[in-house]
């Protein structure tokens, strides 16, 4: 075979031509008249104007201060746990990252919440963490104890101010002799 005896396994395509007649005539698939049916139709979208006049946010996703989302890390112990520790321990968080129970994360102390799942069979004490109530029964029917939960000071700070603050807007009631002497002038 010869270089000018190849041919090609298919023939030539030709491009398809429109606006010539055929199935591809008259407007040729662009619709009407007007900027839209010329070649070179780039408007911009109103809406992306407005967006584009609005400032921006920043900082409000990712650089957000963690305080208004984020309670940090949360860690769950069941009651039927516990019965890994001697009687009459009394149970801190670091014996429970040190027993493996609870995990640090990034360094921090989780937010740690005792559960009532399993029984519970020793007298231990549980001290500073949040206790469900069926949790509580079973380490005080084991004749355990669980101490309140470590309170943030900051929170009761914020919750004595919001006290204040709610009982400054209260409306005052009158004094009986205003409202009388107020009387004595119309009449």
């Amino acid at each position: 075979m010869q270089v000018h005896e190849i041919k090609r396994e298919h023939p030539h395509k030709k491009a398809k031509l429109v606006a010539r007649g055929g199935k591809r005539g008259k407007t040729a698939g662009r619709g009407g008249k007007g900027q839209t049916a010329r070649a070179g139709n780039k408007r911009r979208p109103a809406m992306r104007d407005i967006i584009k006049k609005l400032p921006k946010l920043r900082g409000h996703g990712k650089n957000r201060s963690k305080s208004t989302f984020d309670r940090g890390p949360i860690a769950v112990v069941n009651v039927s746990q516990l019965e890994a520790f001697d009687v009459k321990t009394e149970i801190t968080g670091m014996m429970l990252v040190t027993s493996k129970l609870v995990e640090l994360s990034s360094g921090r102390m989780p937010t740690i919440k005792i559960l009532g799942t399993g029984e519970l069979t020793k007298a231990l004490t549980v001290v500073g963490f949040a206790v469900s109530e069926t949790a509580k029964a079973k380490i005080e029917k084991a004749g355990g104890a669980v101490t309140s939960p470590v309170v943030d000071p900051r929170r009761e700070e914020l919750k004595q101010a919001k006290a204040a603050k709610a009982a400054a807007k209260e409306p005052k009631a009158k004094a009986p002799k205003e409202a009388s002497a107020k009387k004595g002038k119309k009449a």
